[in-house]
């Protein structure tokens, strides 16, 4: 007999040894190489996944707890894996940043990339500036808001101001985090 219809057919069984970081959801646990402040490794699971949108444009953020702090990797997957960090957890005011509600209105309507502002003793120039849309796992409707990202001239840091309706402005501070410098490890 040629085919046995009691036979199930079986999935390709997943390499979980060689698993990427596009790879990961909600339950695994992600080991982040040398990220802490001192170097150590970051190592959280996964309680969080939000995918964001904006335009054509979709990428998810991945986070977790990690020490006293909720940790957060923003991982786009276009041709290749691009993936950012957020490790200190803080939320950063505009007062502290140095810009005002107008400045970034005006910045906003010019989306010149030679716009640039100074903080923390460095230059952040102006990346772009959009409305986006944020959805956890089972929400359809999403939630939107305004974005603003920043890049520390000569450097691979991001400063990212978000505003939610209803909410005050926030800044987090970004880091490119190399893919291979990530390892998943797949919940059971």
């Amino acid at each position: 007999m040629f085919f046995d219809r009691n036979s199930k057919a079986t999935a390709p069984q997943e390499d979980l040894a060689n698993l990427k970081i596009t790879d990961a959801r909600v339950g695994d646990t992600l080991s982040v190489s040398g990220a802490a402040g001192d170097f150590s490794d970051i190592d959280f699971t996964v309680d969080r996944l939000e995918v964001y949108e904006a335009g054509s444009r979709n990428w998810k953020e991945l986070s977790g707890a990690w020490r006293d702090r909720r940790v957060y990797l923003e991982v786009h997957n276009d041709e290749t894996a691009t993936v950012l960090g957020n490790f200190d957890g803080r939320r950063i005011t505009l007062d502290e940043v140095g810009l005002s509600e107008d400045d970034l209105a005006q910045m906003d309507q010019r989306q010149n990339p030679a716009d640039f502002f100074d903080y923390d003793g460095k230059f952040w120039l102006y990346r772009f500036s959009r409305e986006m849309r944020v959805y956890r796992a089972g929400d359809t409707l999403g939630r939107g808001f305004y974005c603003w990202q920043f890049q520390e001239q000569d450097a691979k840091r991001f400063l990212s101001i978000r505003k939610f309706e209803g909410e005050p402005f926030f800044a987090t501070l970004w880091v490119t985090v190399s893919p291979a410098d990530i390892t998943v490890f797949r919940s059971t």
